[in-house]
């Protein structure tokens, strides 16, 4: 069975705030070979748990978990490898790792540099 990737946000009980985040989802999952979920840290559905035992029923062996935040903060520092680390006790056979969060790639600062070309190049 082929590795997984999860994309992690932090959650919220707004459905637009989700909505972004739902629809870059969908766009990665129709360019990319992996399979590919969305999570939630807290407060919406899908949590990481229910995530990731959907992929562990699923047979899934290895999934990376790739966090949406800019920056490691205390979430991404002791929550989330608290939750990781329970979830491999849970499912032993799913082999879980937690990527550093997007924001702290070097292609993140040139996609915002993109971004913000782009925008200043747009009329006031």
């Amino acid at each position: 069975m082929p590795n997984a990737l999860i994309l992690m946000a932090h959650g919220s009980s707004d459905p637009n705030w989700r909505a972004p985040f739902e629809r870059l989802a969908e766009q990665l999952a129709e360019r990319l070979s992996t399979p590919l979920r969305l999570a939630y840290m807290e407060i919406c559905a899908p949590s990481l748990e229910d995530t990731v035992a959907e992929l562990a029923a699923e047979g899934i062996t290895r999934a990376e978990i790739l966090p949406l935040f800019f920056a490691a903060g205390r979430h991404l520092r002791r929550d989330v490898p608290g939750q990781v680390a329970a979830l491999g006790e849970v499912h032993p056979g799913l082999n879980l790792t937690l990527l550093p969060p997007v924001g702290e790639h070097p292609a993140f600062v040139e996609a915002l540099a993109a971004v913000i070309a782009e925008r200043a190049g747009e009329p006031g």
